[in-house]
């Protein structure tokens, strides 16, 4: 008996003095109206984090360009951004990387009874862009609207501005015609609004052989080199995230809330816009396609966009995660 309880006492002591378990932590900068932030809940309401054996430690951000900077600053190792400013990055000497998030991109959208039936049909009408003179989607639009030998530049009347301010003055009947970002067209689009052409289907004019991510996690080669294992972890919750997504209708009610809306018609093209714009594709083909449009937005964007480079930089494109 008395051995039996030295016995006990030393396991005790041995389990006491053992330190737990501690799970990798990675931080993240999210953008605090994105929808990382709606992939993010999905991950902690199913447990996901803690399935992956990660801390996530989020801070709150009120835009894309202070992710950036947090990223630059080593104050975040996680944020969303896009291939080219990673492309344009590696080239300036920053040696970030892209793994794909979401292919979901902006669309031309018009009112429901408007005469514009075709992409041809914006010379001479007014045009609002989300965002500035070499946003993407934007230019990729002239890219194609040029092929058909119109300069919309010079043939139509363009109205740039924020992204909501553009969707609250297309809802005000101020223009024939809007391009903006995919939630925004998904909110013009529960009020009615008809999509002309989503920026997606255009590509395959452009060159591309699918749908492109333009948007993905964006971090560094070297802290991920270091933390090959946890990235790997990580991506592969964020794609049982999607996958729940995808499959539950009930997960989004769990979220609903941060989308910004109660109108069950505006959560319903939400959700479907979201679904649509899950990739799909091997990280190569992803890549290729990426190389065909660097170079069709390298020539209309010019220098202000992509920098010194020429084609995307190598490594741009992470290729470390299993089964890719």
């Amino acid at each position: 008996m008395r051995d039996l309880a030295r016995t006990i006492v030393l396991l005790m002591l041995l389990a006491v003095g053992t330190p737990a378990h501690a799970a990798d932590t990675i931080r993240l900068a999210v953008q605090k109206t994105g929808t990382f932030s709606w992939e993010l809940a999905t991950i902690r309401q199913a447990g996901l984090d803690k399935e992956a054996d990660l801390s996530l430690e989020v801070t709150e951000l009120a835009s894309p360009e202070a992710g950036k900077i947090a990223l630059r600053a080593g104050n975040a190792d996680i944020m969303l951004s896009d291939w080219l400013w990673v492309s344009r990055e590696r080239a300036l000497g920053a040696k970030l990387t892209f793994y794909p998030y979401s292919s979901a991109l902006g669309a031309v959208m018009v009112p429901a009874s408007s005469p514009i039936k075709t992409l041809a049909d914006l010379k001479g009408r007014k045009l609002g862009v989300g965002g500035g003179p070499i946003d993407k989607s934007w230019l990729l639009l002239q890219a194609r609207i040029k092929q058909d030998g119109i300069d919309l530049k010079s043939d139509a009347t363009i109205v740039y501005g924020a992204p909501p301010l553009i969707a609250a003055k297309a809802l005000d009947g101020e223009m024939d015609a809007s391009l903006n970002f995919w939630n925004f067209c998904a909110q013009l689009e529960a009020k009615g609004f008809r999509r002309l052409a989503g920026i997606e289907e255009i590509l395959p004019k452009l060159g591309a052989k699918g749908a492109v991510s333009a948007v993905g996690y964006v971090f560094d080669e070297g802290w991920a080199a270091s933390h090959r294992d946890a990235v790997a972890r990580f991506i592969a919750m964020t794609r049982k995230a999607k996958q729940l997504l995808v499959t539950s209708d009930a997960a989004w009610d769990k979220i609903a809330p941060l989308t910004g809306t109660a109108d069950p018609a505006m959560l319903k093209t939400y959700r479907d816009r979201y679904r649509d714009g899950i990739p799909r594709r091997s990280i190569n083909d992803e890549e290729a396609d990426a190389r065909v449009l660097y170079r069709v937005l390298a020539e209309i964007g010019g220098h202000d966009l992509v920098g010194p480079a020429a084609e995307v930089d190598p490594g741009t494109f992470y290729h470390a995660v299993p089964g890719d």
